[in-house]
């Protein structure tokens, strides 16, 4: 089987990845407590694209969730799909990014990269033939372009030959609510350039 590991990362990646897992939930018939409820053997089909088989039936998501402060890891946390994800995969500090890229990249996120790395390395080591990675980030904020892009070019290096896939919301100056939103992603598609296979950009307009 080809396995993707999905990673989300900051408020925006979070709250989009919280999203996607409630929709590849439903797809596969997957409840809230990670059991299978559904009605179709086609459902199973490709369940190990995404998931790791558990104990007692259970579907876990193959995810690394990571911010760089609690807020919005609990709120996923509490949500309806919350209890289906691995506890030991939320990875998180305290301080958060302050939408600083440079916080992000080389102080704040610096210290918690490794923290991640442990969890993406023992992701990997479960599959059987890894495809590659996706990561949800925004570019607007701190973490997701600081962070994201940190921890995209340490895969990159780590693992060389898998595909690398970002969902990458861009910032637009209808909903900005921090004037050096654009600074963080014009250095944060340095690094996508340098390190991704392909970038599915999207333009928050709402």
């Amino acid at each position: 089987m080809r396995e993707i590991l999905h990673i989300q990362g900051g408020q925006c990646g979070n709250q989009i990845g919280a999203k996607f897992w409630e929709v590849i939930c439903d797809e596969h018939g997957i409840d809230g407590t990670g059991k299978y409820s559904g009605d179709s053997d086609l459902q199973l089909e490709r369940i190990n694209v995404y998931f790791n088989e558990a104990s007692g039936g259970r579907y876990v998501p193959r995810a690394v969730l990571m911010d760089l402060e609690p807020g919005t890891m609990d709120s996923v946390r509490s949500g309806p799909f919350g209890q289906v994800f691995r506890p030991d995969n939320f990875v998180f500090g305290q301080s958060g990014a302050g939408n600083n890229w440079a916080k992000g990249h080389y102080t704040e996120g610096a210290e918690l990269i490794d923290s991640v790395l442990d969890v993406v390395r023992k992701e990997a080591e479960n599959c059987d033939c890894l495809q590659g990675f996706q990561v949800c980030h925004s570019l607007g904020g701190g973490t997701g372009s600081g962070m994201g892009t940190l921890l995209i070019s340490k895969i990159r290096e780590e693992y060389p030959d898998r595909m690398m896939l970002t969902f990458s919301v861009f910032p637009s100056p209808k909903v900005s609510d921090t004037v050096v939103e654009p600074y963080n992603a014009t250095l944060s598609v340095h690094q996508l350039v340098e390190n991704a296979d392909e970038c599915m950009l999207e333009i928050s307009i709402t």
